[in-house]
């Protein structure tokens, strides 16, 4: 078991080194010892969302209800043939994390099958399930098992994955429309979409950011360089697309060159 097991995590490492250069170059500077886990978790969410948004030959919704049997199985069970959910059994199991985080994770990514446009209180669910969830899952790695920590860094975890994923909406507002008929934002139209609607929204992703670095200067030391690329990431991301016109936006998908990354990567890696 305990070769498979490092098997398992070497699939989900292996995974994440393919799908996301930025994300395995923040799983970089963390502590070592929480490497796997959060591979673990990264591989996990990444099935989920490869279902969703581009298995289109398939039968989605079947696809996304047998993940969500066989992950449960796979937690109860301690085990599973699918090496990335062994690895993410172990790591729920390993760390306490809560079936509610599993089950609003789930229930955002059932969501982008249908869901095409949201009212505020639904944005708020979407975001909480899709992004938020998943720095707690995090969190609960970082904490080591120590629930006080774990309670008083939640809000401003919740607020960083949010801003994350609001970053995200707008950089991929023309492909969410285009391919996938979605607009997340509420009350907005994609095909009016001004700079005004845009600045608003900016504002509002500028509030969870304040949140989100104060939070991550409140984390163990094994998260907080780790952390502190990702947000470094966005942030550059954020200014981009902040000095951009709507309709430039709405032309192309804005992103920071791998050279940019680097230079972020490498100044950071080098801050004692």
């Amino acid at each position: 078991m305990d070769l498979y097991l490092q098997v398992s995590l070497a699939s989900s490492k292996l995974l994440t080194k393919a799908y996301s250069t930025s994300f395995s170059l923040g799983i970089r500077t963390l502590n070592e010892k929480v490497h796997d886990p959060i591979y673990a978790i990264y591989g996990f969410v990444r099935l989920a969302d490869e279902i969703v948004d581009t298995f289109h030959d398939q039968d989605k919704a079947a696809l996304l209800q047998r993940f969500r049997e066989d992950t449960y199985r796979a937690i109860e069970e301690k085990i599973s043939l699918n090496p990335i959910l062994h690895s993410f059994q172990w790591a729920v199991n390993k760390f306490g994390m809560e079936r509610e985080l599993i089950d609003a994770f789930l229930y955002s990514m059932e969501l982008d099958l249908t869901k095409r446009d949201y009212n505020p209180e639904e944005y708020k669910k979407y975001i909480y399930g899709s992004a938020e969830v998943v720095g707690l899952m995090c969190l609960r790695v970082f904490c080591e098992g120590n629930s006080a920590e774990y309670e008083s860094l939640k809000e401003d975890a919740c607020a960083l994955g949010s801003a994350f994923q609001k970053i995200n909406f707008l950089r991929d507002i023309r492909s969410d429309y285009d391919e996938r008929g979605r607009v997340y934002f509420p009350g907005i139209d994609f095909t009016t979409f001004t700079d005004e609607e845009k600045k608003e929204i900016e504002a509002d992703i500028q509030l969870d950011f304040d949140a989100g670095l104060r939070g991550i200067h409140r984390l163990p030391t094994v998260a907080r360089k780790g952390c502190l690329l990702a947000y470094e990431y966005y942030i550059r991301l954020f200014e981009k697309i902040k000095a951009l016109p709507a309709s430039r936006i709405k032309e192309e998908r804005i992103r920071v060159a791998d050279w940019e990354k680097m230079f972020i990567y490498f100044q950071l890696a080098l801050r004692k």
